[in-house]
This record gives structure tokens, C-alpha cells and sequence, in this order.
């Protein structure tokens, strides 16, 4: 049976303004989701402490937001300085890390300000737990995910490396079926394209292994794909708003294209073109990623505004 995965929504009422006749609409569930909320949450908390605090790589996918936190005071490192610092404050993101990072932190006397979302933890330990029951590691632990991305580097990592990524149903067809195969989803990826590789798993797995599987899809995220084809369709023009590394929000802006072709993805209000206008739209719709703040959205709004008066 697929699993459900339950999390705190976060919204905020609809904001809508005129510009040149037409109607300016956010969309009231899009922006931060749970985790990113609560990672953000904590690094302004410690901020405000007055203490020098490091954040292992960007703390969301946003570099409006990125910059917003280094004005004050949010210093962001990557792995190579992570491993040359000593005795300082670490945030971990949303996203996750592996094994092998917090063992680097307590070698070097870092104190961790653990911000992994409480759904990737909960995943992270439930594919740690399917590899130590296997000691001989014959079983296939497969990961539907974006190679490289941090949230599924973090969850390899629980398998001492050993898992197998897959991006797209298609490449389902490199397992072995004649092994045993667990599999898992990285919490930000399509269900549609999780369901298709349990099929074609299922239909091909030999009589003689075994096949487990485990929906760890974040619904709050995977909610939104549904909302936001709805949001697209109701509007003339839709500006859809996100960091060019966020891995959700291209997911969701294909979403928008999907339903509205005059969709537009934007980075920031300067991103915004008058010939997105023409012909002159009723409705202009403004969304974005998990990782999109709400005032940057507003700002996107305020530029439309301008350019339609």
C-alpha cells in the first residue's frame, strides 16, 4: 500500500492587486515548505544570538533568500571547508547529510545545529535500518532521485555509498531482477514517476526475489503539483517564480507550462519582460518552489505592477 507522509502545511491567504486592469494574484500555498521554514527558523534564531554561524552549503535553493541571511551574518561553506573548520557553529539544511558529515563535525569539535527535515530524517533512517538488516548486502537499495542532489547524497551516504539512483522509470531497467530490490523516493520527487518504477519493477522482478517498496514522497510538496496545474489554468499569465538550482521548482514550473504556455520562469522581479504582457492579460498568476519566499514573490508583483501602469 502506498505510504502517507504527514507534515505541517504552511500557507498564507491569496494576495491579489490590479495592474493595468488586470488582476495580480500569489498564490496563497506556494513558497517555503515545512522543512525549509524550520531550517530558516533556526539560523535567524542563532543569528540573532550574535554567534558566527556557518551553513553547510546553501540553506535553500534560493539566492535571493541566500543573500537576504548573509546580510546577517549567515556564512555559507562547502564541503572542503567544512572538513578545515574547528570549533564553530554548523548549520546542517534541510536537505540532510550523511554519516560521514557528522563524524567529520565531532572529529573537529563543530557544534552541529541540525536543521534535516523531521521526513527526510525519518527516511534517512529507515534506508540506514533496510541496509544493516541485509549484512550481506545482497539486496538492491534503489533511490528514486536527482544524482548529486544533497537530500539523496544524504541518503546514499546511509548505505555506506552502496545505493543504486535511479532519475526516471526508464532507468529501472538496469536493475537485476533476479535480486532482491527495496525501494525508496527522494521526498521531493513525482509520484506519478515513483508509481510507474514500482510497476515496471513488479512486472519484471523474478518469481524467486522479493520486492519491497516504501512511498516516502512528501505529500506536502507532492500536493502541490495538483494545485499548481489549477492555479496555471486559471490565469491569462502565470510567473513562476524560483532559483535556477531548485530541483522542485523546475518540476512544478513544467506543471504550470503543462496546463498554460504562457508560463514564465523567473529568478527575480529583473527577470521580468513587458512582452510577457502581450497580448494584455486579465489575470497575471505568481507562484513558486518549496524554496521561493513569499517576499520575493511579492516583490515579482510589484514589478508587474509598474510595467502594466
Amino acid at each position: 500500500m502506498i505510504e502517507e507522509q504527514q507534515v505541517a502545511q504552511v500557507t498564507t491567504p491569496s494576495l491579489t492587486g490590479r495592474a493595468g486592469g488586470g488582476s495580480v494574484e500569489i498564490d496563497s500555498k506556494s513558497g517555503f515548505c515545512f522543512g525549509v521554514t524550520r531550517a530558516i527558523s533556526k539560523a535567524e534564531e542563532e543569528l540573532a544570538a550574535g554567534q558566527p554561524l556557518y551553513c553547510l552549503g546553501d540553506i535553500v535553493h534560493n539566492s535571493r533568500e541566500v543573500e537576504r541571511l548573509r546580510q546577517l551574518g549567515l556564512i555559507t561553506i562547502d564541503h572542503d571547508e567544512f572538513r578545515q573548520l574547528r570549533d564553530a557553529n554548523v548549520l546542517l539544511r534541510a536537505h540532510g547529510e550523511p554519516p560521514a558529515t557528522y563524524r567529520q563535525a565531532q572529529q573537529n569539535n563543530l557544534n552541529i545545529i541540525d536543521a534535516t527535515c523531521p521526513v527526510v530524517l525519518h527516511l534517512q533512517d529507515r534506508i540506514r535500518r533496510e541496509y544493516e538488516s541485509d549484512p550481506s548486502h545482497a539486496k538492491q537499495i534503489v533511490i528514486f532521485g536527482k544524482r548529486g542532489h544533497a537530500e539523496v547524497l544524504g541518503l546514499v551516504g546511509q548505505t555506506e555509498g552502496t545505493a543504486i539512483v535511479i532519475e526516471t522509470p526508464e532507468e529501472a531497467e538496469q536493475l537485476d531482477f533476479c535480486r532482491d530490490i527495496a525501494l525508496y523516493s527522494q521526498t521531493t520527487k513525482s509520484l506519478e514517476g515513483f508509481r510507474q518504477i514500482v510497476e515496471y519493477i513488479r512486472e519484471h522482478i523474478s518469481p524467486a526475489a522479493t520486492f519491497t517498496y516504501a512511498d516516502t514522497i512528501c505529500r506536502q510538496v507532492a500536493n502541490r503539483m495538483p494545485h499548481i496545474r489549477d492555479f496555471a489554468a486559471c490565469h491569462d499569465v502565470v510567473l513562476f517564480v524560483c532559483g535556477h538550482k531548485s530541483s522542485n521548482g523546475h518540476i512544478l514550473f513544467e506543471e504550470c507550462r503543462s496546463v498554460n504556455p504562457r508560463s514564465h520562469l523567473i529568478d527575480s522581479p529583473a527577470e521580468i519582460d513587458a512582452s510577457f504582457f502581450d497580448p494584455a492579460p486579465q489575470t497575471i498568476g505568481i507562484c513558486g518552489a518549496t524554496s521561493t519566499p513569499k517576499w520575493l514573490m511579492e516583490q515579482c508583483r510589484e514589478r508587474v505592477q509598474e510595467l502594466l501602469r
